[in-house]
């Protein structure tokens, strides 16, 4: 009896890895067109959709996941592909606001505050497409973050029916890359999931309008 209950729970693992790894395949397959590394290759885009991170790790080094996604945000506003930023993240208590620290790391560096629009409500991938969307009413966006983050929100908002593309920020080694890395396996699951159960954002509210 152990051993048929351990044959089949082998088995159900095996599925279960065979899956996340079709899924992660097919995500990267579907987004392969709509990703860019090259920002000469870009389309300009009205706003720029920047998804949001902390600017310290644990432990208080600093995320090279957030300088990097910014020095990408600051170099397509300032060649003009993007006209406006939209940082997108979570806002889950007064010390931990992510669009906050963004918008100050953004300012700093130069891009008139006017020019970013602050959402506090990307608590996931899926609300801050959407809410790019159904609050700022943008049909058509860049996706600013890391390779591997861009193809999941860029499958996302496609599937929605968005005509997003992404630029990639540099990326992170490996070592101090491998656990987001690791979980993004298991979310690009997840993401394939909400879309299937039509998952909606969490939060909405009142539309703010994106000025020329």
């Amino acid at each position: 009896m152990a051993k048929t209950i351990c044959r089949a729970v082998f088995y159900l693992l095996l599925v279960f890895s065979g899956v996340v790894v079709l899924v992660n395949i097919w995500v990267g397959y579907k987004t392969k067109a709509y990703i860019f590394d090259d920002i000469s290759e870009l389309r300009t885009n009205k706003t720029g959709l920047l998804l949001g991170t902390t600017p310290f790790m644990k432990g208080g080094k600093p995320n090279p996941f957030f300088d990097n996604r910014i020095d990408a945000a600051v170099e397509l506003y300032n060649t003009g592909k993007i006209l406006n930023i939209i940082v997108s993240g979570d806002n889950r208590a007064p010390e931990y606001n992510e669009p906050d620290k963004m918008r100050r790391r953004l300012v700093k560096l130069g891009v008139p505050e006017n020019r970013i629009y602050l959402d506090y409500a990307g608590l996931r991938t899926l609300d801050s497409v959407v809410r790019c969307r159904e609050i700022f009413g943008q049909t058509g966006f860049t996706v600013i973050s890391q390779r591997f983050h861009n193809q999941r929100a860029v499958f996302l908002a496609r599937a929605k029916g968005f005509d997003a593309i992404g630029f990639n920020a540099k990326d992170v080694g490996y070592r101090a890359g491998f656990k987001t890395r690791f979980r993004e396996y298991f979310a690009r699951l997840a993401a394939v999931g909400d879309l299937l159960t039509y998952k909606e954002p969490r939060f909405l509210g009142e539309k703010i309008e994106i000025q020329d």
